[in-house]
């Protein structure tokens, strides 16, 4: 922010009253308009009030301000339409100073929805405003409801699923009947038996075969659970190979998902399933530095994922407990895609913690968007965080 103290006029001010035995050498420089202000008086109130008449605020560029601040917040709540037209109102307007944290956030949220057209109309007056290269177009919508749709409903999965499981899968399947699609959250599940894996692979094929879109969010722990179960070598509960697979296309882990595949053709003497991206963006449209995740050479690191919502969130949790016994903590954020105000919330409080522990945290490969809400939520404080170019 920047005050300027010289963009009001004051009708009449008093004359800066002449210094006794000035030496008449020395040229006293010109009156200010607040160079008339007495602070001497006994009621500095009226005083400082005379001064606080003197001074406007203005926006200069700095990213942050009213707009930026409500469009985070819309966006965080899945207002993605009230969210763009804000943005473009105020780039739009001549009258305002827009920093350059505004013009990041809409050409993002471009990206986001897969505003192709409109990115590119707007990237060369970015550049001209800011004298720099702009961000390249990457495609981001892959797993965003498009600007002025509801979000598909959200179903939690919990706890230990088996074959006993099937009336909670028939639920989510009339649920994503019922709506057109359905986005179903596995962070919370514990484990998933050959049995629960096969309810669950046909219930995913029959949605599939109605073109009913399912989007699964936080996979990456459950995957992980899975992978711990497999025996190469051993033909044994072939669903739930089946189903380590499926999550992995919905996790866009290509890079996995083929080993996985190699050894599920020699194990069971069989092709594999193709692979289909059936998640957030594939992995091409990514940046190079997030084309794959870094966990796998660099074991201080944490990805992050999906859309992100509610204080008791496994993902945030999984983060405090990832973060025990380190000095350094690089949280990757390349396939997250949203984090609601309450969540972020909580992220807060965890970082907090961790910085007053001496841990160092940073969180890269943001998009905007998430971005302008961490800041407005102050996490840029306990953490450090960098944007995806």
């Amino acid at each position: 922010m920047a005050l300027s103290f010289f963009g009001k006029k004051v009708p009449s001010v008093t004359p800066v009253p002449e210094i006794e035995r000035a030496p008449a050498a020395v040229e006293l420089p010109p009156p200010t308009e607040l160079s008339g202000l007495d602070f001497s008086a006994t009621d500095h109130g009226r005083a400082l009030g005379r001064a606080a008449g003197l001074v406007e605020v203005q926006e200069v560029g700095a990213g942050i301000g009213a707009a930026y601040e409500e469009a985070a917040v819309l966006y965080a709540n899945g207002s993605d339409a009230e969210a763009l037209a804000l943005l473009e109102a105020t780039v739009g307007d001549e009258r305002a100073n827009v920093g350059e944290g505004i013009w990041l956030m809409l050409l993002d949220l471009y990206r986001l929805g897969g505003h192709k057209q409109r990115f590119e109309s707007s990237v060369l007056d970015y550049a001209t405003r800011f004298e720099r290269s702009p961000p390249a177009w990457l495609d981001l919508s892959g797993r965003l409801v498009r600007p002025g749709q509801p979000l598909p409903p959200l179903v939690n999965l919990t706890g230990q699923l088996g074959a006993q499981a099937g009336k909670q899968f028939e639920q989510v399947a009339a649920i994503a009947r019922r709506a057109g699609a359905v986005r179903i959250d596995v962070g919370r599940v514990r484990g998933v038996d050959d049995a629960g894996c096969g309810v669950w692979r046909r219930l995913l094929a029959e949605l599939a075969a109605d073109r009913v879109k399912v989007t699964l969010l936080n996979v990456a722990a459950l995957a992980d659970i899975l992978g711990g179960r497999l025996a190469p070598g051993k033909a044994e509960e072939r669903d739930t190979w089946l189903m380590m697979l499926e999550l992995l296309q919905y996790a866009g882990d290509q890079a996995r998902f083929e080993d996985i595949a190699v050894d599920y053709a020699v194990t069971f003497e069989e092709s594999p399933p193709s692979w289909e991206c059936r998640g957030a963006e594939p992995r091409a449209a990514l940046p190079q530095a997030a084309s794959a995740p870094a966990s796998v050479t660099d074991p201080d690191v944490l990805v992050l994922e999906g859309e992100l919502s509610g204080a008791a969130n496994d993902a945030i949790k999984r983060l405090a407990a990832f973060a025990t016994e380190r000095r350094v903590l690089k949280v990757d954020c390349a396939r997250l895609r949203r984090i609601d105000f309450v969540c972020a919330g909580t992220l807060f409080n965890i970082l907090a913690n961790l910085q007053a522990q001496g841990t160092l945290v940073s969180l890269f490969d943001v998009n905007a968007m998430v971005g302008a809400l961490l800041r407005v939520m102050s996490v840029d404080q306990v953490a450090h965080v960098t944007l995806r170019q």
